[in-house]
């Protein structure tokens, strides 16, 4: 019963880690690395779901607004046997996106002139950018599928 129950809940079950490029720059267009499974337990997974997300965030203190943006998202379909303790299997993935520009940016891309009026505008506004990419893996007979995200180096 208490096996079950783990199984579920997916404790000692399936979990991911994210092998990730050491620098990373919006203006790429995709993102390569590789999604890592191991588990204590034999079990399978279905698919695997990646996102690339930007928190945006401008202003300080109380007035600080934070948003965030969905820029790509890529859907792995196939059926991955993770055998038991031990074994890790390494998925490659090329995550494809669309980064998005603000009315800053776009003013300051120009010309060289408007790019530096723009940086000043970014930072007088406190303005950053942030970077994750978030896995979820779908894992037969499990009620709670493994979850891992990562910040990606500027």
């Amino acid at each position: 019963m208490l096996g079950k129950m783990k199984k579920w809940l997916g404790i000692e079950g399936v979990k991911l880690e994210l092998e990730l490029p050491n620098k990373f720059s919006p203006r790429q267009g995709t993102v390569d690395g590789k999604v890592r499974l191991y588990s204590k337990n034999a079990q399978t997974v279905t698919g695997i779901r990646l996102v690339l997300v930007e928190k945006y965030s401008r202003g300080r203190d109380e007035e600080q607004l934070v948003d965030e943006y969905m820029l790509g998202e890529l859907i792995i379909s196939q059926t991955i046997e993770v055998p038991e303790e031990g074994e890790i299997v390494e998925v490659p993935f090329s995550l494809p996106f669309e980064p998005m520009t603000s009315d800053v940016e776009e003013f300051g891309n120009r010309n060289i002139l408007f790019r530096g009026l723009a940086w000043v505008a970014r930072k007088t506004r406190n303005a950053d950018s942030e970077f994750r990419i978030e896995a979820e893996a779908q894992v037969k007979g499990v009620g709670l599928n493994p979850f891992v995200q990562e910040v990606l180096p500027s």
